[in-house]
């Protein structure tokens, strides 16, 4: 497919009111902007500054998740016929596609008018008043109500607001509204066809609207030039979005970021790193070279656009003991990685078995905990840039009749998309040893049995990865302390895990003993199914699963006197 123009409808989402009335600042903005000047439109490609807005997501800091359906301000009355349902930033980096909607966009005016969002030639937007505001009390106060949180959880240190200015621009002559993230998103289903019109808001003033002063959220800092037009990759990931968190005493613990994987133990993993800078073609290509363990992996012919970048990544196996590792990323050809250093903890999670349960155990104190949930991503997306050759041949004359034909063509690109989804299901039953189960109900101080069922879909299995590592935690110990690792039985795309032999167990069964003094409620083990790696990162998904715990293994003996 060339690189043309197909318009591909989209979708936008709600917007809400904000009270107005000054008040004390209550949150603390982690924005920071950039852009400037805007490029000549044309009666179908256009914007007007000042058509603009900021979409607010209410984010969970312990997982990361998406806890309020995000709304959308503007001061602007747009007229809009195709917009992005309501998704943010964080959900489309989780593997959400974009969705067009040709319905009303809908939106409310706030009462207390937005600051200017997004920069013109006329002069940046004021990051000082983008900051005030969204960390106004009254604002905050607003928001929470139109998102339908008490205020007072929503600012109490475990949310963040997610902040991404919106433009609503008119290209191929359709009204759209769009976040940073879904426009590089959409120039990608376009193989660039609304960078090549709409560059400068969609590339440049857009996403530099607002972007991370410190990482936050699992977004990193941006650290590249805030006056040129980006590329779809790095807007992706580091661009158009700003954060407001609350109670500075109490930060978020730094994320793991591309520079700092953690791997487990003699486990086939992913490393990538992003290449851009010039354009990289057949005439003057790329090459990544990663030094890891010793062993040197080189990747060849690595292509992309000119401002545009490409992911690169390979494919290894971590050793077999823990240990820190540093990998070297070399570029030749011309470009430069995003990383020339990462450090790869290598950790085990074996070993740490819970201790036997006897029959004099007892815990009168406790008292059920919720279940844990860890990162959970199930489906990723990345590219790959194909390099076609344009021809134009030109004339070249030598004299009357005389010449001869020169091709004076160029590189021209394709995008070919790839993506992988993890699934999986999680079985626990009672063992069947165990005499008076029923069904999922039995009696405490036996024990039960479970399988993971994991299916990996990819259309570029080579750079996918199977699940490779599940992870059991159990209620009795508030889902911390003790764990098993379970062992793989069956492997590749469609794998399976259960628990490894148990050495308390009388016949070496695959089974984890319930304590005796479980009281009479669902007893539900939390299982963490990861290691599926791709090139844009792990796949990993949180299961549970429950039996009903009724009565004792006591119940079941029977003590009576030896009759004469």
């Amino acid at each position: 497919m060339k690189r043309t123009l197909s318009i591909f409808l989209l979708l936008v989402l709600l917007l809400s009111l904000l009270q107005p009335v000054a008040a004390r600042a209550e949150g603390e903005g982690n924005i920071d902007n950039g852009g400037g000047g805007m490029g000549n439109g044309t009666n179908t490609d256009y914007w007007n500054p000042g058509d603009e807005g900021v979409r607010v997501t209410v984010i969970r800091v312990s997982d990361h998740a998406v806890v309020t359906t995000p709304i959308d301000l503007t001061n602007k009355y747009p007229t809009i016929s195709v917009n992005f349902k309501k998704v943010c930033k964080i959900s489309y980096i989780g593997g959400r596609a974009l969705s067009p909607d040709t319905n009303a966009y809908d939106y409310i005016n706030p009462s207390q008018p937005l600051p200017k969002i997004i920069g013109t030639s006329g002069g940046n937007a004021n990051i000082a008043a983008i900051k005030s505001y969204f960390t106004d009390e009254q604002v905050i106060r607003s928001i929470a109500n139109l998102t339908g949180m008490d205020f007072n959880v929503l600012t109490n240190g475990q949310y963040r607001l997610l902040l991404e200015p919106i433009a609503y621009m008119t290209f191929g002559g359709i009204n759209y509204a769009m976040t940073a993230t879904e426009a590089a998103l959409f120039d990608r289903q376009l193989n660039g066809g609304l960078r090549s019109q709409m560059a400068t808001l969609s590339h440049k003033n857009l996403p530099l609207a607002m972007f991370l002063e410190t990482p936050d959220l699992g977004y990193p800092a941006w650290g590249g030039s805030a006056t040129t037009a980006a590329s779809d990759e790095d807007i992706i990931s580091s661009l158009g979005l700003g954060i407001v968190r609350f109670n500075e005493a109490e930060p978020e613990p730094p994320e793991v970021t591309a520079a700092d994987y953690e791997y487990r133990v003699n486990t086939e993993v992913i490393t990538s790193v992003t290449v851009r800078g010039g354009q990289s073609d057949p005439d003057h290509p790329v090459t990544v070279r990663f030094t890891i363990g010793g062993q040197t992996y080189t990747v060849n012919g690595v292509y992309y656009p000119e401002g545009d970048s490409q992911l690169v990544w390979v494919r290894w196996r971590t050793p077999a003991t823990p240990q820190l590792m540093t990998i070297h990323v070399s570029v030749s050809g011309g470009g430069s990685a995003s990383q020339g250093t990462i450090i790869a903890k290598i950790v085990d999670l074996s070993g740490n078995d819970p201790p036997n349960p006897v029959a004099d155990d007892r815990n009168d104190s406790y008292s059920a905990s919720a279940v844990t949930n860890k990162a959970q991503k199930t489906s990723a997306f990345w590219g790959v840039w194909r390099p076609w050759w344009h021809s134009n041949w030109v004339w070249i004359s030598t004299g009357e009749d005389t010449g001869y034909w020169v091709d004076e063509g160029w590189w021209e690109f394709d995008w070919l998309s790839y993506s992988a989804t993890l699934s999986a299901a999680m079985n626990v039953v009672p063992d069947a040893k165990d005499p008076t189960a029923s069904g999922k109900t039995m009696k405490s101080g036996y024990g039960i049995n479970q399988t993971v069922t994991a299916n990996v879909s990819t259309n570029q299995s080579s750079a996918v990865t199977d699940a490779q590592t599940a992870v059991t935690y159990f209620p009795e110990f508030r889902y911390e302390t003790y764990w098993r690792l379970l062992e793989r039985t069956q492997a590749g795309y469609s794998s399976k895990f259960e628990f490894k032999s148990n050495k308390y167990s009388t016949y070496k069964r695959r089974t984890h003993f319930t304590p005796i003094w479980f009281p009479d409620i669902s007893y539900t083990p939390y299982t963490w199914l990861t290691d599926c790696w791709t090139p844009a990162g792990m796949l990993s998904m949180n299961l549970t699963d429950s039996v009903t715990i009724r009565g004792s293994l006591w119940d079941d003996w029977h003590i009576a006197p030896v009759k004469p």
